[in-house]
């Protein structure tokens, strides 16, 4: 996966749907370089899929964590003349285990051989039927390894033993989204912005969620350090439970701009669209998170990335290649050292903080000569020169 970090950063984030044709994985105008140019809904000559996408909540075009996975899909589907669909479970954003179940079955009656799942709420549904189906293979999204049983817990809230079976069909592929919450901070502060939030998605459940907030929170407090200054952040998960643009979120955060705060980091899929909206109406600029947003909005600053269509692909090429077994029942973490964290330097607005900087702090977390701290049960510590207001 070393050096391809850079083609996800040339990928252009477009909303417009592809013309279909009838050649499923064929490219319009043969570009398979631009996920944009390939079609959302082919069809197939026999009704059959091959490469199945379940949805995670929100929509299939977010500008963010299901088109970033998305579009993994259908460039490596496009590439090697494979047939795709994505299947949407029922109910949107209150989908239940049963309804993300029931899109799972769907794709396996539709042909589905692999099955590529973006979320940590796909667990429960993909545990049951990758353990009907041993024979499709499962792509877990910022997920881990699953084991035939759940994990429970005792009275005292800790983990009970759990020696069940990993399920080998499963490949579980996570990223250290701290590293590129980090970045984001360390050089938004390093631009001159003193007064920043963080509004973020799941409710506060979203392990990677929360490892982009906590990452954020130490790169902004690193880069306040070196430059003698002190910076203030408001940190919340209200109105963010479904990850929805919302008109509750939107008045909060006009609210924050109203009242001092300079950029917000939008950290949950649809709610991206209800904070640019309020930066929009109060002149204040947004940090984008999974993909680049900057195309999305001119109030976007720079966005903390993942590069999820090359996981996606790394996946893929392993279940097609018959080299399963070197990713199956196993957790993958991808982070600075595989090229696969970063914030895009060719589309950033920012005029203080230069790529050169960048590259060097970059630099330091591949090599561990910069720690940055995954456990986000210490977000609530004292900052050096960082107050930090939880709402």
């Amino acid at each position: 996966m070393k050096k391809l970090f850079a083609m996800l950063l040339a990928m252009a984030m477009v909303f417009s749907l592809a013309a279909c044709s009838n050649n499923a994985g064929t490219p319009v105008n043969g570009n398979t370089n631009d996920p944009n140019q390939i079609e959302d809904n082919p069809t197939s000559s026999d009704g059959k899929y091959e490469i199945a996408m379940i949805t995670d909540v929100g929509d299939l075009k977010d500008g963010s964590f299901n088109e970033g996975t998305w579009n993994g899909v259908k460039l490596y589907a496009a590439s090697n003349s494979k047939t795709y669909k994505y299947y949407k479970p029922a109910n949107g954003n209150e989908a239940t285990d049963d309804d993300r179940y029931n899109a799972y079955i769907a794709a396996i009656d539709g042909g589905a051989k692999v099955i590529v799942a973006p979320g940590f709420l796909q667990e429960g549904a993909m545990r049951k039927a990758a353990i009907e189906h041993p024979e499709v293979n499962f792509v877990f999204i910022d997920g881990g390894a699953i084991q035939e049983k759940a994990t429970e817990y005792g009275a005292d809230g800790a983990p009970l033993p759990n020696d069940s079976p990993v399920l080998t069909n499963v490949a579980g592929i996570l990223f250290q989204e701290e590293q590129c919450g980090y970045l984001a901070g360390y050089a938004v502060v390093k631009e001159g912005f003193t007064k920043l939030g963080f509004s973020g998605g799941g409710g506060g459940t979203n392990p990677a969620c929360c490892r982009y907030g906590y990452g954020y929170v130490q790169g902004a407090n690193a880069a306040a350090a070196e430059m003698n200054v002190n910076v203030d952040m408001r940190y919340s998960w209200q109105y963010g439970s479904s990850y929805s643009a919302s008109p509750e979120l939107q008045s909060m955060v006009q609210g924050w701009y109203s009242n001092g705060t300079e950029i917000v980091f939008a950290c949950g899929g649809n709610m991206f669209q209800s904070i640019t909206a309020a930066a929009s109406a109060n002149e204040g600029s947004v940090i984008g998170v999974d993909v680049d947003q900057s195309a999305q909005s001119d109030t976007v600053v720079t966005s903390a990335m993942k590069d999820l269509a090359q996981s996606v692909n790394f996946a893929l090429d392993k279940h097609f290649s018959d080299k399963w077994a070197d990713i199956g029942g196993q957790s993958t973490s991808l982070g600075a050292k595989d090229d696969s964290v970063g914030l895009p330097t060719a589309s950033w607005s920012m005029k203080n903080y230069t790529v050169e900087e960048y590259e060097k702090l970059l630099a330091g977390i591949k090599d561990g000569s910069v720690a940055v701290d995954a456990d986000f049960a210490n977000l609530e510590q004292s900052y050096s020169n960082l107050t930090l207001t939880i709402e």
